[in-house]
């Protein structure tokens, strides 16, 4: 694990837009596309806007969330809705975006049918986490209906997670195919965060997911 601080969160924000976009670009001189997956929630955002306007081959570069929850595009809370309107603009919005969520009763209905669309794009060209207080990553939360499958080695690609907390289910990325990327950063902010990855450190995966991502990754801090 690689760790960098930085003195604010713009400057953090302008250094992993430039770090992913050489990420992208050095994979598509080998290769004929890059997949990219990215957290949602308000973290990446800034880096979003930043990264938008890279000079990069858009047009090969496939985009999906590392989870979503099970709402709309159209809903607030879509992390579709948050990649489109800040990421898939300016000359990223000839990327291409893999959607995890089609209108279904259930998302186990639909999972085979998502997990066919991501196959192809694995393993993962770069992958950008953000992590909770709890210690979380993606959707794996502890202690969430579904962890224990989706930390294991033969997971399927996606998992289906229903946290207490929250109003509707999720779908995530599973941990070993988020770990399985080829570049990995992971973005945190504040001292309480830094606090719980130090943490993270000692306690099995099952109480602390994000333990399960931290090999060979990036740590970007900013207070």
């Amino acid at each position: 694990m690689k760790f960098k601080e930085y003195p604010d969160r713009d400057m953090l924000a302008l250094d992993v837009a430039n770090e992913i976009a050489g990420d992208l670009e050095t994979h598509l001189l080998h290769h004929d596309t890059a997949s990219f997956a990215v957290a949602g929630g308000t973290t990446p955002a800034p880096i979003f806007d930043d990264l938008c306007a890279a000079d990069i081959a858009w047009d090969r570069v496939h985009v999906m969330a590392t989870d979503e929850r099970w709402v709309p595009f159209e809903s607030e809370r879509s992390n579709a809705r948050m990649i489109r309107d800040r990421l898939l603009t300016d000359r990223a919005a000839a990327a291409r975006f893999l959607p995890f969520h089609v209108p279904a009763r259930d998302p186990e209905e639909v999972l085979a049918e998502i997990e066919s669309q991501i196959l192809p794009e694995l393993p993962l060209s770069v992958l950008l986490l953000g992590m909770g207080e709890d210690m979380h990553t993606a959707s794996l939360f502890p202690g969430v209906e579904g962890l224990l499958q989706a930390l294991s080695a033969d997971a399927p690609v996606l998992s289906v997670l229903r946290p207490q907390s929250q109003p509707e289910p999720r779908v995530s990325l599973s941990a070993h195919v988020l770990d399985g990327a080829l570049a990995k950063h992971l973005v945190i902010y504040g001292e309480a965060k830094k606090k719980a990855l130090d943490q993270a450190l000692s306690l099995p995966p099952d109480q602390a997911p994000i333990q399960a991502v931290l090999t060979e990754i990036t740590v970007h801090w900013a207070p």
